[in-house]
């Protein structure tokens, strides 16, 4: 067993863990293969910041352990058709007399009721919504039919009193007033079957009963994922990583390359769960906002302790922008 002394750790540690004959092993193998032959106080505290710093293990190792980012509870809805969900299905073969080639899938968040609407791929902003405003919105939403809403002024200016007579025309041709169809909607005009208001309370009792469910739901769903969840813990200006899933315009073969690319700054926090990072060029063609669930916290090395390690470009955050200076 030899015993170095602190000036040849930096070394030890390199040709330990850095060399193409160490191949960047764990903390666990990097302190066991040192053991077998070298000992020198604190050994281990050294191994562990050594390799928890490493520069290059940190973009290619996958993530471990608990996942980042807690479940977020969104606006519960309290009528049907109030909060939708939307999303498309695409790459579907031509159908119809447009030849549409996907489907613009709408859920209401309420009573979980679907409806497929034929589309196209290459659909705009406008054509959606205009889409979205002819079959779902004057469907379920009578109210915003402006021709329904025109015609019920006019019929009011119908039947207004005259202001030399003060009385409504209807009145003095045919001695009765029509009722418009605001009036039907006022309790005291008739007396409700009992059937009818049954009816009417069954189904506030019904949403009521909904809404406690999507309530407890949400409770037991949330306690489930929390558990296996991380609570993030990212602040504007903290160096990060980024996962390479979602990126598929990295060269080089996709087998070897990276699980983590960075270094990143933080620029904003999008609530809790999303943080916006400043790209490097290489990336700008990339949205800068990711979930945490695909950032990691990245540790630097110390330059004086870890002096022999491969240096990388520093990072500084200048007027909101992320410099990178040649060494």
């Amino acid at each position: 067993m030899t015993v170095v002394n602190r000036s040849l750790i930096n070394l030890v540690l390199k040709e330990c863990h850095d060399s193409p004959f160490s191949g960047h092993l764990s903390e666990d193998r990097t302190r066991e293969k040192i053991k077998t032959c070298i000992w020198w106080p604190m050994l281990q505290k050294d191994v562990a910041e050594y390799c928890e710093t490493c520069d290059r293990c940190q973009k290619a190792n996958k993530s471990t352990g608990k996942r980042v980012g807690n479940m977020i509870k969104i606006q519960e809805p309290r009528r049907p058709w109030e909060i939708v969900h939307m999303d498309w299905v695409t790459g579907l073969p031509p159908g119809g007399e447009r030849s549409y080639n996907s489907c613009l899938i709408i859920v209401d968040r309420f009573s979980k009721t679907s409806i497929f609407l034929p589309c196209h791929k290459d659909d705009t902003a406008m054509d959606t919504a205009l889409l979205i405003w002819n079959r779902v919105v004057s469907s379920y939403h009578p109210q915003t039919d402006g021709l329904a809403e025109r015609m019920i002024q006019t019929s009011e200016d119908m039947i207004s009193i005259n202001a030399s007579t003060n009385q409504t025309p209807a009145i003095l041709e045919k001695e009765w007033n029509p009722k418009l169809p605001q009036h039907f909607l006022r309790k005291d005009l008739v007396e409700l079957h009992p059937t009818a208001a049954s009816f009417k309370g069954m189904l506030e009792k019904a949403r009521k009963h909904a809404v406690r469910c999507m309530e407890d739901s949400f409770s037991y769903a949330k306690d489930k994922w929390d558990n296996s969840r991380a609570t993030p813990d990212f602040k504007v200006g903290y160096l990060v990583l980024v996962s390479t899933t979602n990126f598929n315009n990295i060269k080089g073969c996709k087998k070897l390359k990276y699980s983590f690319a960075g270094i990143f700054v933080i620029n904003t926090l999008h609530g809790e769960n999303a943080v916006e990072v400043e790209l490097s060029e290489e990336l700008s063609n990339k949205h800068p906002t990711f979930p945490v669930s695909l950032i990691k916290a990245y540790k630097s090395s110390d330059a004086e302790t870890f002096h022999l390690r491969n240096k990388i470009p520093q990072l500084y955050l200048l007027l909101n922008h992320l410099v990178l200076r040649k060494l």
